[in-house]
């Protein structure tokens, strides 16, 4: 799972995996950053992997939206649904085995939630009685 700082944007390679991000600083040839096409990237910041300037792009963001960016990765949501799913899951499954203790007529009458709750209260004060008496 990811903090706060962290995100999930994947941008692809800045160079392939044959080159170097050096290489047009003249490593291992004569000549300066100027015989490189006159763009000077020994001077440039050297920054070996894409995810660094994203990170450095979001440093200024509140952690707030920081949050927001990640929650509306695909990837955030899709991982979001199947916890939400499987809680759900587990719910009902809770629910249909207090369901199984209650005594109702018919034994196998459709209860909305409320209803096994109601009932179950009801229940557990029947039984706290005859338990009393």
């Amino acid at each position: 799972m990811l903090n706060s700082d962290q995100t999930e944007i994947d941008l692809p390679p800045t160079h392939s995996e044959s080159e170097s991000v050096f290489s047009d600083c003249g490593g291992g040839r004569a000549g300066s950053a100027e015989d490189a096409g006159g763009v000077g990237l020994c001077a440039q910041s050297r920054i070996t992997e894409p995810g660094e300037a994203v990170k450095k792009d979001l440093q200024h963001l509140s952690r707030e939206e920081r949050r927001r960016r990640r929650r509306a990765t695909a990837k955030y949501r899709t991982a979001h649904a199947t916890r939400e799913r499987i809680r759900v899951e587990a719910f009902n499954m809770a629910f249909a085995e207090l369901r199984k203790l209650l005594p109702t007529l018919p034994p196998d009458k459709k209860l909305s939630k409320i209803e096994i709750l109601r009932l179950a209260i009801c229940y557990i004060s029947y039984l706290n009685h005859v338990l009393d008496v």
